[in-house]
């Protein structure tokens, strides 16, 4: 009897973000196809999403960037390929990459990357460094726009890299699935009781590249239009960026319409409650998953034209493209979303939940890297 065979995914760590989450929904799809998930990272306290899923982690220190540290992680990583019998290899990032390169060299097994950012190519160890990312039997690209950085900076054979957008589970990213306690409980975190206008919600981490001052401009040309605007997202690392916008809310006069409230796990909730969705970003994105998660729960989007995000959206149809830095162009942008008569917000909700249901569902993303991986195995 064949036995099924092994996938090994290899990232920095397990803490939080983008790429820890694909690497939890990848490990789901691999169990559900009949194969064996297995995870090796530094930890976190996502691993238990793994074993949840049907994965087994492994604790190797793959986050630390030392030459000295890959060389002997890629030793580590041989001697579990070899005695797992391990069937691919799949790399999420450039440390864990070289050292996943150099153990599937040494056994011959098919080497997967996926390439989740434009990383900087300022001088030549830099994109030395980068470029095993292009290394891949397989380079799994998230976006056109991350397509087109790849070919253009590293030049790999077409034919080696695919396109797979990441996904967002339309079951779970539901406007029927809102549950009504959660709301309640955003609602009184957020002082909302007292407030009946429009709701505009910028998902984000409090970064200088996030553009949340950007918005504070546009927001400051809006004197006439009922808005509260919430900022909801960790300002872990960037506590004098929270400051700074603290003040410039005070000095335009925004006290009461503008809302630094933190991270929030309630997302599903936090959109529901919004009028518009804001994504200002002053550096282009990868791919846009929160634009994907506010179109799937009817939510209008309005974003920066740059980057993956712009892929995600049709202009005028599941939202609105504005030109990145340019504060007068949101507000106007604003101002036009929430101004839209009833029936023109119903029918461009539905057709953002069918735009993400028919192209950027979870499902998709999970059956195309299955396919890849199966088309490497044979």
């Amino acid at each position: 009897m064949t036995q099924p065979r092994i996938i090994l995914q290899v990232l920095p760590s397990l803490i939080s973000g983008g790429v820890e989450r694909g690497t939890v929904e990848i490990t789901a799809a691999i169990r559900d196809a009949g194969m064996v998930p297995l995870v090796a990272s530094s930890g976190g306290p996502m691993i238990p999403h793994i074993t949840y899923h049907g994965g087994e982690h492994v604790t190797l220190p793959l986050k630390d960037k030392h030459p000295l540290t890959i060389w002997k992680n890629a030793a580590r990583l041989e001697e579990i390929i070899r005695r797992r019998g391990v069937g691919l290899i799949h790399a999420r990032s450039r440390a864990p990459a070289w050292s996943a390169w150099l153990a599937a060299r040494r056994t011959g097994i098919p080497f997967v990357t996926t390439v989740h950012g434009a990383y900087g190519t300022e001088h030549y160890l830099k994109r030395r460094y980068n470029s095993v990312m292009a290394k891949g039997d397989r380079v799994i690209a998230v976006s056109n726009y991350i397509a087109d950085y790849i070919a253009r900076e590293y030049h790999p054979d077409p034919a080696r890299v695919r396109l797979i957008p990441r996904g967002v589970d339309v079951a779970v990213f539901n406007p029927n699935k809102i549950i009504p306690e959660r709301i309640i409980q955003l609602s009184r975190q957020w002082r909302l009781e007292e407030h009946h206008a429009p709701i505009l919600l910028v998902p984000s981490r409090l970064s200088p590249i996030k553009g949340q001052t950007l918005v504070i401009d546009a927001l400051s040309r809006l004197a006439d239009v009922p808005f509260l605007c919430i900022f909801a997202g960790s300002d872990h690392g960037h506590e004098d960026y929270r400051k700074t916008l603290e003040k410039d809310i005070i000095s335009r006069g925004l006290e009461a319409r503008v809302r630094i409230v933190g991270n929030t796990q309630f997302m599903n909730e936090a959109y529901s409650l919004s009028d518009l969705v804001l994504i200002p970003s002053l550096k282009p994105e990868s791919f846009g998953r929160t634009s994907i998660e506010a179109q799937a729960m009817g939510k209008l989007v309005i974003a920066a034209d740059h980057g993956g995000v712009r892929e995600t959206i049709l202009p005028n149809e599941t939202g609105y493209l504005v030109p990145s830095g340019d504060a007068d162009a949101l507000a106007q942008a604003i101002r036009f979303g929430l101004s839209r008569p009833p029936e023109m917000t119903a029918a461009m909700s539905a057709f953002a939940r069918e735009h993400v249901t028919r192209h950027f569902s979870l499902e998709q993303m999970k059956d195309q890297t299955i396919a890849l991986y199966r088309e490497l195995l044979g």
